[in-house]
């Protein structure tokens, strides 16, 4: 695993977290404008439409009951007069147009004769309408026939384009629609205007758009640092130094992150500090049997005469080391098999008062030989669901390692209750207790108060550590309580329901 966080590197910085705050955070501000941009210009443009053709309309209108009855008398120099006066005041030019497209009278006096086709008087004449209107963009109108001379005096730009509006009102007589009236106004103006007001907000958008990648660098700085900071620590991790750990700094997230990540290479650091303590001493302890039995081995291979009482009990301590060493083995795997959940519980009804009654019977030998005295205290039945051969190994190792730390002539009580859901064990002696500078490793792997003692009684160090994973396997839990000089009490609290 350190190997591979050794080899993480960013091939690409454009692929960073920074980056892609970077790309959103622009994206956001980007569409955000844009839809307010479009939204205003619309609305801006809407509201100028609508006045302008609201104004048109009340033009036109006006201008159409004054125009009416001059058209349908034939007064054509008065109705003439009218539109030359209106279309200065209003700055447009009118035509009357009759009901075949003819035009009749043109306030610029250019058109008149000509077939006028346009859908604003269709809409009318063919259309049924009393009111039209209508916005073009033309390019070089004077190219098209029917409309030359008609935008001439209305071209305000020098590339040939011209925005034009058309209002036009029916000329209503006695034998109903004679003609109809267009009112001819250049709108260049206000979309000149909409135009540049649309090149400001693309200004406006490029300010914007500078302004928010700023801040994005800076926010994105604020929030990738720690990020940054933390990949360093995780990489020299990498090269072996468990003992990195993140600079907590700030508040939310990030210190949370900074505190569970420290967590964890502490638990690490622990682990690899233990693994390797772990090796050292199951190196040792497999040493020092091999170390005397060669011992014992040579002396009986360089000294052939040797007596034969001496030479049996060579070979009785050799086959003692090699049962210690079987022992050590058979203990290492056990955990081993543990630690990768191979293990597996194989369950059953059974009464765990039996188990420590068989148990105490097997060792009350080895305790009499000591002239000491083991107390079994179960009152009434405990049946549990469990592994009943890996109890039997916990409350062996319980009850051996109180006859092994407990001086001749102690006492050994072993004592089973229900509390609740669960059944307590209880395995207390009266010996010399754990030293307070001890207790702290009592569950660990090879730790051994006293060395020399429990190496004279074949101790490994290791039954105590089994038994915890096991009671933690069963969903229990052990515990002790130790004194000097009065004794050590070691509590198991196991679950007595199915499960």
């Amino acid at each position: 695993m350190l190997a591979i966080i050794s080899r993480i590197k960013t091939n690409n910085p454009l692929t960073g977290l920074r980056w892609k705050i970077l790309f959103a955070f622009l994206v956001i501000v980007g569409a955000s404008f844009l839809i307010i941009a479009a939204n205003l210009l619309n609305l801006v443009g809407y509201h100028l439409f609508e006045q302008r053709i609201g104004t048109d309309y009340l033009n036109v209108e006006k201008l159409s009951v004054q125009a009416a009855p001059l058209f349908s008398d034939r007064e054509s120099q008065e109705l003439q007069n009218v539109l030359q006066q209106a279309g200065g005041q209003l700055g447009g030019r009118f035509i009357i147009v009759d009901t075949d497209y003819k035009v009749q009278f043109d306030s610029f006096n250019q058109i008149i004769g000509r077939r006028l086709v346009l859908p604003e008087i269709s809409g009318i004449l063919d259309g049924g309408k009393s009111v039209d209107f209508g916005v073009h963009k033309l390019h070089d109108p004077e190219a098209a026939e029917q409309d030359r001379g008609l935008f001439s005096s209305l071209r305000s730009n020098d590339d040939g384009v011209a925005w034009v509006a058309y209002a036009t009102a029916a000329l209503t007589g006695l034998d109903g629609i004679e003609g109809v009236l267009l009112f001819l106004s250049p709108m260049q103006e206000m979309m000149v205007d909409l135009v540049n007001l649309q090149d400001r907000m693309l200004i406006y958008f490029i300010a914007a758009a500078s302004a928010a990648l700023i801040v994005a660098m800076v926010f994105s700085r604020v929030i990738t640092k720690p990020i940054i900071s933390l990949t360093r620590v995780i990489q020299r991790m990498g090269k072996g130094d468990l003992s990195a750990r993140a600079q907590i700094k700030g508040s939310g997230e990030f210190k949370r992150l900074a505190i569970t990540f420290n967590s964890m290479s502490e638990r690490l650091e622990a682990l690899d500090t233990s693994r390797n303590q772990f090796v050292a001493n199951a190196s040792h302890e497999l040493k020092t049997p091999l170390a005397t039995m060669k011992i014992m081995l040579e002396s009986m291979i360089y000294q052939p005469d040797m007596e034969e009482a001496l030479r049996n009990e060579f070979m009785t301590d050799m086959n003692n080391e090699i049962d210690r060493l079987n022992i050590i083995i058979t203990d290492l795997l056990s955990l081993v098999q543990m630690d990768t959940n191979r293990t597996n519980l194989n369950r059953s009804d059974m009464d765990l008062a039996d188990v420590i009654r068989a148990v105490t019977r097997k060792l009350t030998p080895i305790a009499r030989s000591k002239h000491q005295i083991i107390l079994v205290n179960t009152p009434e039945p405990c049946p549990m669901y469990a592994d009943s051969s890996k109890l039997t190994q916990v409350i062996y190792n319980l009850v051996d390692n109180a006859i092994k730390y407990t001086q001749p002539a102690g006492q050994i009580t072993v004592t089973l209750s229900k509390t609740g859901r669960d059944a307590l064990l209880t395995v207390k002696d009266n010996g010399p207790g754990i030293p307070l500078k001890d207790q702290s490793q009592v569950f660990d792997r090879f730790y051994r108060v006293d060395r020399a003692r429990s190496r004279e009684t074949g101790g490994t160090g290791l039954g105590l550590s089994i038994a915890a994973q096991i009671i933690q396997m069963h969903g229990g839990s052990i515990y002790f309580e130790s004194d000097p000089d009065e004794g050590t009490a070691f509590h198991v609290e196991l679950p007595i329901h199915r499960g």
